[in-house]
């Protein structure tokens, strides 16, 4: 696939925190973009980027491979953004994949990209790193030129990482941090849709690849919880807490992390070899670019706490 202006792309999960990116990127770029996910409805938010008849929507269940089939047909090329931390992980990751993989060879699809995440291994202890990994084998085997995305730690207004430390951080006076020396590349959310849209346009040079993408920084994890405390004007107590204490909460029904969460924060989340954003000749976006800008909204004041600031200075 040369391009993607006037090609029909599919999206699997496009209205989530990555796909909606991946959407505004691809309608920017001219693609009729349809948008497949469990309930339409969730999406709809998208339809005013695009123009007319640019944005299709239609339901699909990943686990029921005669939805893909239906969400894939005569399209150009196809993202597969599903992922999930709970639920039956080899059902989502893994047939899901396997059921997208396979539809898309069945019906002639011209570019597969398939977006996995940074420390997928069939190897791993942890149930999501495994089935991410014996998903790209699954990918790999029914249609052999996807190119796959491995995204480190992913940033952006929307995201569910960042936003929830910047919630604690505007609240506590002493902020515990669990594996604060834990190390990741965050990848801003648009240079990973950017690398989606790399991969359909020209699958001649990215098919058949696996690129990792991180950020410019390698941070802790206590380095970010420090730099968004910065950007939000705050200054609590970090504390460090020991792995034995990370553990123990891990395996506590209802806690702040799941014992399949804690075993992925046991790897660093940083590309291996060869970031892949540099080779796909994409730029990489600095964090502190991005953060200030919505970060704002945890300040005491909100917007109104730059103005003072301004005035001061």
């Amino acid at each position: 696939m040369t391009g993607v202006n006037n090609k029909l792309v599919t999206l699997i999960g496009g209205g989530g925190f990555i796909g909606r990116y991946v959407a505004q990127a691809l309608l920017k770029a001219g693609a009729r973009v349809r948008i497949a996910q469990r309930d339409p409805r969730q999406a709809f938010f998208l339809k005013p980027l695009g123009g007319l008849g640019q944005t299709q929507f239609v339901a699909v269940d990943v686990t029921r491979p005669e939805t893909v089939a239906r969400a894939v047909e005569h399209a150009d090329g196809v993202v597969n953004l599903v992922g999930s931390f709970e639920g039956n992980l080899d059902r989502i990751h893994v047939e899901g994949a396997r059921a997208v993989a396979e539809a898309a060879a069945r019906m002639g699809v011209g570019a597969l990209v398939h977006v996995s995440a940074i420390g997928a291994d069939a190897d791993s202890a942890s149930n999501y790193a495994r089935t991410k990994g014996e998903a790209e084998a699954a990918v790999r085997a029914a249609f052999p030129h996807a190119t796959i995305l491995r995204p480190s730690t992913v940033f952006g207004r929307e995201d569910q990482f960042i936003n929830r430390f910047a919630g604690m951080i505007a609240k506590l006076p002493v902020v515990p941090v669990l594996r604060s020396e834990a190390r990741f590349q965050p990848v801003y959310v648009g240079d990973v849709a950017n690398a989606v849209v790399a991969g359909l346009s020209d699958s001649a040079r990215f098919g058949g690849e696996l690129y990792e993408l991180g950020g410019p920084e390698v941070l802790t994890m206590l380095e970010i919880q420090q730099r968004i405390a910065s950007h939000i004007g705050r200054n609590p107590t970090f504390l460090p807490l020991p792995d034995a204490v990370g553990g123990l909460l891990a395996s506590v029904p209802g806690g702040p992390l799941t014992g399949d969460q804690w075993k992925l924060l046991q790897r660093d989340s940083v590309v291996s070899a060869g970031e892949g954003l540099t080779a796909m000749g994409l730029a990489r976006t600095p964090f502190d670019a991005i953060a200030p800008g919505w970060l704002v909204r945890y300040r005491k004041a909100g917007r109104f706490s730059l103005l003072s600031d301004a005035t001061k200075g």
